[in-house]
């Protein structure tokens, strides 16, 4: 199979729980080759009380996948896994954890008596102790809490070290950069947005993830371009990579309240000391959500993003001069037959032998709940 400026080699669902939800999923790879990938599961929907970080990985560039293993299940819900694979071997997984109000966990799930009594069994046994210690004690948004967390793994991705509360949060989670740091850019807080409080931000650890401090602030709020009274734009779930040493190049979602389909495309911003100042978000005509960025090894930068338009699907896109110009002419359609607008998220890595592999979650067929695919493709 081919798709425009690029073939596809090979596509294969790599993890499906029948009746269950998968979401938001992060790849990186080890030293040795071995590709893990990160994502939330065994949930019951996209919004949920119940998932968890879950991993799968391949010794096989990807023909052929190991069953999940649980990483993180704490009492609440556990989303949006990323990963970093430290040049020497460190593994660093990063997610979010996230409660509703008890009345708005009822609400989304209003038409199905199974899962409101499944929450409303959940939400009677919840110990609020836990939601301090995993979340917070401020309500966000006037809806949730959020708790934002990594953990270390020196053996392969086969134990983790405990818990580390971490600043900022974004699906794809932290990077390491050529200096040896690691920097996280991502989101501070849902709390604010109406009143424009807050940044994304950009943290380092100098120490492979044990401890985190913020270095820069990037703008999170553009104007608001609509005429709805109270309207509000703002920036989230940001991705960033290393073009050159300190030279960075990131890429966040850019979302309205009221929504605007049309107008949800990215948005870029820059640094050329390392993440401690960057330039003001410009909009691209990339039209997509959330970005995933690497550097390549021939220099040039991948970007891929999920298209929740139809055609429904994966797309990327290449800048050939360090982020500075993009070929969205030749946009990459990866995939466009998905059955609805859940779906994306996805992200890639280079292969040893120049391909790449790109995971991504969507419906296989109408009516299913998402499963995780894998894609393995080259540039054409």
């Amino acid at each position: 199979m081919s798709s425009r400026h690029a073939t596809v080699l090979s596509t294969r669902v790599i993890c499906r729980q029948p009746g269950r939800y998968i979401g938001w999923p992060t790849i990186g790879r080890r030293p040795d080759g071995e590709l893990l990938v990160v994502f939330s599961g065994d949930r019951d929907a996209h919004v949920d009380p119940f998932g968890k970080t879950q991993l799968v990985r391949s010794v096989d560039d990807g023909a052929t996948w190991s069953p999940p293993e649980t990483i993180n299940n704490t009492p609440l819900d556990d989303r949006d896994a990323g990963i970093c694979v430290c040049r020497d071997g460190t593994v660093i997984v990063s997610w979010f954890t996230s409660h509703y109000t008890d009345e708005k966990y009822l609400q989304m799930c209003r038409d199905n008596t199974e899962a409101i009594a499944r929450r409303t069994a959940y939400l009677q046994a919840f110990d609020p102790a836990d939601l301090i210690r995993w979340a917070g004690p401020e309500l966000e948004d006037g809806r949730f809490r959020l708790g934002h967390w990594v953990r270390r793994s020196t053996d392969g991705a086969r134990t983790w070290e405990a818990p580390v509360r971490v600043p900022p949060t974004t699906p794809h989670g932290p990077i390491e950069l050529a200096d040896g740091r690691l920097l996280f850019v991502g989101i501070e807080t849902n709390h604010g947005r109406r009143e424009r409080r807050g940044h994304l931000l950009a943290a380092e650890s100098r120490d492979c993830g044990t401890t985190w401090e913020v270095i820069g602030r990037i703008n999170m709020f553009p104007p608001y371009p609509g005429d709805a009274p109270g309207g509000y734009a703002y920036f989230c779930e940001p991705h960033v990579t290393e073009v050159s040493p300190g030279k960075l190049v990131a890429m966040a979602r850019y979302e309205e309240l009221p929504r605007a389909a049309d107008r949800c495309r990215l948005w870029q911003f820059d640094s050329d000391d390392g993440g401690r100042t960057w330039s003001e978000p410009r909009e691209l005509p990339i039209l997509g959500k959330p970005p995933h960025l690497i550097t390549l090894r021939d220099g040039r930068i991948l970007l891929t993003y999920g298209y929740r338009h139809p055609p429904f699907g994966q797309r990327a896109c290449l800048s050939h001069d360090g982020g500075r110009t993009w070929d969205y002419v030749r946009e990459i359609v990866l995939r466009d037959d998905a059955p609805s607008g859940d779906l994306g998220y996805p992200a890639s890595v280079e292969l040893a032998d120049g391909s790449l592999y790109t995971v991504f979650y969507q419906q296989e067929q109408a009516g299913e709940k998402p499963c995780l695919m894998g894609m393995r493709w080259r540039l054409a």
